[in-house]
């Protein structure tokens, strides 16, 4: 039996049989019609010297060896795609697909982004807003923002600043509960979506970090940062704000945060792209202008006593 790797138009005919399990439609994909897209599969039978479909009356069905073959060249050929698309985005400096989790995009990214398209009318700026891990290469992302520990194992990573957590509120609310005891007896919230943080950054450490033994039992609880955030905005109670979430609100005076201590966690906002990709006009512009609209709201961290959780006393 011959090493020598058949055709590859052979292999991609094949690989679009398999996958389709239907000539026809696999033809219609190629762009050929279905007598040669057949020959170009019966070639590739004959220089491996076995069968690789069985051919039915209006079907047909993968042999042992098509279905040995059938995995590895519909990898090999998305590999390839893949490759292919990457090397062709190089060439492209006014499109940037960015990926963020929801509540990033709706408080942190959103809210800003005039600013930057005004001054980057060259650059076609693609969100896509999901808490999913998008891969950089298949799902064509330049940028991500993520959130948490890492490690970004095989990616450029760009730490955007530490992560505090802090009771925020209207400052309506914020007089009728001017303490941190008083807060006991205030309409706490809860954000959910930092449970996974070790140690945690709840309500019961924060608490413990003013000196008060207080566990709250009741109240909404959010699954997305930002609802919380929203929530909180209405006036409905008292949310621990997460910095990123906040920040323009408290800045702005939307929000306050009447009590000074905040946790810090060791979870960051990271900036993220491919290794060597990081310098690229656009994803380079793109890093900058967050650095600077960072540094816009630099002053909130200087009102507050910021205390890494790991500092405060255990339950």
């Amino acid at each position: 039996m011959p090493d020598r790797l058949p055709s590859l138009t052979a292999l991609r005919a094949f690989e679009a049989a398999a996958r389709h399990m239907s000539f026809a439609q696999a033809a219609a994909e190629l762009h050929v019609t279905p007598a040669a897209l057949s020959y170009q599969i019966k070639s590739l039978e004959a220089h491996l010297g076995t069968p690789l479909f069985l051919r039915l009356n209006r079907a047909v069905q993968l042999t042992e060896a098509g279905r040995t073959l059938a995995p590895g060249t519909h990898e090999a050929f998305q590999t390839l795609t893949n490759a292919w698309r990457s090397a062709t985005r190089l060439q492209d400096n006014t499109t940037l697909n960015v990926t963020a989790g929801p509540a990033f995009t709706a408080k942190w990214l959103a809210p800003r982004l005039y600013d930057f398209a005004r001054d980057h009318p060259e650059i076609d700026l693609r969100f896509s807003a999901t808490l999913r891990l998008l891969d950089f290469d298949r799902d064509e992302v330049d940028v991500a923002i993520r959130f948490g520990y890492g490690p970004d194992d095989g990616l450029w990573s760009l730490p955007l600043r530490e992560e505090w957590v802090t009771p925020v509120m209207t400052p309506e609310l914020a007089a009728q509960y001017p303490t941190p005891q008083s807060l006991t007896r205030a309409p706490l919230m809860f954000d959910d979506s930092i449970d996974f943080l070790d140690p945690p950054c709840d309500w019961p450490t924060w608490f413990r970090a003013v000196g008060i033994r207080f566990t709250p039992t009741h109240g909404p609880h959010f699954s997305q940062a930002d609802h919380a955030v929203d929530a909180a905005l209405s006036g409905a109670g008292v949310v621990l704000g997460r910095r990123a979430m906040v920040v323009k609100d408290l800045h702005e005076g939307r929000l306050v945060a009447p009590y000074r201590v905040a946790l810090e966690s060791k979870a960051r906002f990271r900036f993220l792209c491919r290794p060597g990709t990081e310098n690229r006009p656009q994803i380079a512009a793109f890093r900058d202008w967050m650095l600077r609209e960072v540094d816009k709201t630099a002053s909130v961290h200087d009102t507050l006593d910021i205390i890494p959780v790991e500092e405060v006393p255990p339950a």
